[in-house]
């Protein structure tokens, strides 16, 4: 296997497929060196396993080696993930984001952004701008947690950092964080709705990682479709607390194409100054 180094993050080559690292040595060398670039990756689990804090390496370690990544967080206001990154020694504000609710108001210019984020406000603003377009008789979307509006979003941030349609980009990220926001109303849609998605902004240089959440009672997705149209799927989950009496967190690469991946589980601890730390199953025994 060949391998070379860019920035922090590993990149290897095998087969020449391109890879785009975490920055998380075990789970980097779990998936040979990284997600292969322009693949689909679905994050699934329960509330406080650690999937926020995976995106947050996984963007990190994309500006760190001058990747440019799009960053749409639905659970939370960005301010709240800077805060959270910074306990891991993460400073995302170093990349100097640029929110898309300034450039659509008009009050940014964005020059040789990096970090381009869309939050609930940059959502809203895309929701009201398609609203005026459509008028009177077009068609609008019926809300701003909408698939449209996530779409067009994400399209005019491909605008902000000068991706061309039908051109090939530079290597770029995007992390949504979470998708199930865009279903909560219709979960039988999921399906359908990841379909459309995915077809609309796929890119062969743009690498996504998106989360999808897990109900605790019945350890399903809401909404049941989005792990269809990935081509790589991350599991995270919890030991029930009640038995074991301690918080203990597990990872396991379910499935990656184009990657012979590790097929066991990691367990997953989570320290301040460092974030998720992967350290294998036997080594725990």
């Amino acid at each position: 296997m060949e391998k070379r180094t860019e920035g922090k993050g590993e990149v290897r080559r095998s087969e020449d497929v391109e890879r785009e690292a975490f920055g998380i040595d075990a789970l980097d060398d779990a998936l040979e060196g990284g997600l292969p670039r322009g693949t689909w990756t679905v994050v699934t689990g329960e509330p406080g396993v650690g999937k926020s804090i995976l995106c947050m390496h996984f963007a990190y370690t994309g500006l760190e080696d001058d990747e440019p990544v799009i960053y749409v967080t639905t659970e939370t206001s960005f301010r709240d993930v800077v805060r959270q990154a910074r306990q891991f020694n993460m400073d995302l504000t170093q990349f100097k984001p640029v929110n898309l609710s300034d450039v659509l108001s008009g009050r940014v210019k964005p020059e040789n952004a990096k970090l381009v984020v869309i939050d609930l406000f940059g959502l809203y603003r895309q929701y009201r701008e398609m609203v005026k377009e459509a008028g009177e008789e077009g068609r609008r979307p019926s809300r701003a947690l909408s698939i449209e509006v996530l779409e067009g979003a994400v399209r005019k941030a491909y605008e902000v950092l000068g991706f061309s349609e039908g051109k090939v980009s530079e290597p770029s990220r995007l992390i949504i964080d979470s998708m199930t926001a865009f279903w909560a109303d219709k979960p039988a849609m999921a399906r359908a709705y990841s379909y459309a998605l995915r077809q609309s902004l796929y890119r062969s240089n743009i690498t996504a990682l998106l989360v999808s959440q897990y109900a605790p009672t019945t350890e399903a997705s809401f909404g049941f479709g989005l792990e269809h149209i990935a081509d790589g799927i991350i599991h995270m989950w919890m030991d029930k607390v009640e038995q074991t009496k301690t918080i203990r967190r597990w990872l396991i690469i379910k499935k990656m194409r184009l990657t012979n991946h590790a097929k066991d589980a990691y367990q997953v601890d989570i320290q301040p100054g460092k974030g998720l730390i992967l350290i294998e199953a036997n080594e725990t025994q």
